[in-house]
């Protein structure tokens, strides 16, 4: 009984502690500073941004690429234009007769590296 009576004395002592109490930080989220250097690097100007791609070594592997966030295979539609073409490092859109391609482009820490190697 006295075990019982110490244990919920010292839960009303430690409960104010325990709700004023910060939540810990996740060690694997990335920086804020990350997500705000990858809005700044796609411009705002609302064009499409290349994020990645992924060949298949193999002859007629997959293609996959990830244009802002969303992932497509050769041939699929990403708002409205169809996946024509993806190298390692450009994927072509085509709407009608109109053509973009787009670029990998490094980040900038990646881009001060290999100026100085």
């Amino acid at each position: 009984m006295k075990t019982l009576t110490a244990m919920t004395l010292t839960a009303l002592v430690l409960a104010p502690h325990a709700a004023s109490a910060q939540s810990l930080a996740d060690p694997t989220r990335p920086p804020a500073s990350l997500g705000a250097r990858a809005d700044a690097a796609g411009g705002g100007d609302g064009l499409p941004r290349l994020q990645s791609v992924l060949i298949a070594p193999r002859a007629g592997g997959r293609h996959i690429a990830v244009i802002d966030g969303e992932t497509v295979r050769l041939g699929d539609i990403f708002k409205g234009a169809r996946v024509a073409r993806m190298t390692q490092t450009e994927v072509e859109l085509v709407r009608g007769r109109e053509r973009q391609v787009l670029r990998l482009e490094p980040e900038p820490a990646q881009a001060g590296i290999s100026q100085l190697n």
